[in-house]
């Protein structure tokens, strides 16, 4: 301790932990001191169009794993890690709106009101009160579901956020909740979403109180914190009726709508790839695991409108195709979740030259029946044996 100097705080659970710089350069970083080198390829952050100033792109699109990213893999460099302006983050003028909306987003959800665009207050206390006290950890191994009575699945893959999907699914005429899938943070509670990056986790704790039901489930952070593996484990964060009250440019709704979320990370592909190549060949079938506990998660809490997505194919890089392929697994005829699902939006703002993202979930899913109806009366999905915890 330095003389005159108080005993050090100690760093809250929740804030984001970044190794040292001299770990960071043994370990082959390109820079020792923020662990990104940016290639001089377009100027325009991830997931943002050439729009005009101030507005805010959609939270999850995707675009090419050599465009807008850090050369670094290290795990200090995933969305969450990079420093402002790199990686998952967007630039001075971009980021610093960003950590505004978030700002005033946490006084939101602290207050549990807020003053709509048309003048009226909006109460969340309730709300709010009530997905906290109901957040959850599942896994890492199977989840007991209930026996399902099959109905026709209605499969889109669309050019929308999640937030537009689960906007839409909520405004439809049906009287169940959709549950969306947070493409999460394994380490730190709502990545870097208090720091202005802009990946699909931040767009969702943005518009949201997912971010304080998040801190709920510190055991989740904790073992990943704990457990260095990027493959990660098969847990999943259930947070049910949380509200969402504003839109994808982050301004406030005049009618905020209720959401679950699913909250699991998807594997580190490029960490894997690039410290432990021989292990890549282990991605399709964790994938597949991970999507059937992600499901699994949803039917046991009575879902039957879903929010999915490209799941890891950011700066985590997993393959679309890969990707696309385990739900399709689950979802398809003779899968565990046949039927289980009234409707399922795989939402992909792709951003790639050649929309070649989007392009892999649609020709996954193209020769299935848009509303395939199964066969038998009544089903339960079957436990698959192995997990990664």
């Amino acid at each position: 301790m330095s003389p005159g100097r108080g005993p050090r705080r100690p760093r809250p659970w929740h804030q984001p932990v970044h190794p040292k710089p001299s770990r960071r350069r043994t370990q082959g970083c390109l820079s020792g001191r923020s662990g990104s080198v940016i290639l001089p390829v377009r100027t325009v952050p991830e997931g943002f169009s050439a729009r005009p100033p101030g507005l805010v792109g959609g939270g999850n699109s995707v675009a090419p794993h050599h465009q807008h990213r850090s050369r670094c893999l290290h795990e200090h460099d995933e969305k969450d890690r990079a420093a402002p302006g790199h990686g998952g983050y967007g630039g001075g003028a971009v980021s610093a709106r960003l950590r505004g909306i978030a700002q005033e987003t946490e006084r939101i959800v602290a207050a549990g009101t807020y003053r709509a665009p048309g003048g009226h207050e909006v109460s969340l206390a309730a709300a709010v009160d009530a997905a906290r006290q109901g957040t959850r950890t599942h896994g890492p191994q199977p989840v007991d579901v209930p026996a399902f009575h099959p109905v026709p699945t209605r499969i889109e893959v669309t050019g929308e956020s999640s937030l537009e999907a689960a906007r839409r699914l909520a405004d439809a005429p049906a009287d169940d909740t959709p549950a969306v899938l947070n493409f999460a943070s394994a380490r730190n509670p709502g990545g870097g979403y208090l720091n202005g990056a802009q990946a699909q986790e931040e767009a969702l704790c943005r518009a949201s109180a997912l971010y304080a039901c998040l801190l709920r489930a510190r055991d989740f952070y904790d073992h990943h914190r704990a457990h260095r593996d990027p493959f990660y484990t098969d847990r999943v964060i259930h947070s049910p009726a949380v509200p969402v009250f504003r839109d994808d440019r982050g301004e406030l709704l005049d009618r905020p709508f209720t959401a679950g979320f699913l909250t699991s990370p998807a594997p580190n592909a490029g960490v894997i790839v690039s410290r432990t190549p021989e292990r890549a060949r282990e991605l399709p079938r964790a994938l597949e695991l991970r999507a059937g506990r992600v499901l699994e998660t949803a039917l046991a809490h009575g879902y039957r409108r879903l929010v999915l997505g490209a799941w890891g194919c950011g700066v985590f890089r997993n393959d679309p195709a890969q990707v696309a392929a385990a739900f399709r697994a689950h979802l398809e005829p003779g899968g565990r979740f046949d039927g289980a699902f009234a409707h399922v939006v795989f939402g992909i703002l792709d951003r790639t030259r050649d929309g070649a993202v989007r392009g892999a979930f649609e020709r996954a899913f193209a020769d299935l029946p848009p509303d395939a109806a199964a066969l038998s009366s009544s089903r339960t999905a079957p436990a698959v044996a192995g997990a990664r915890g």
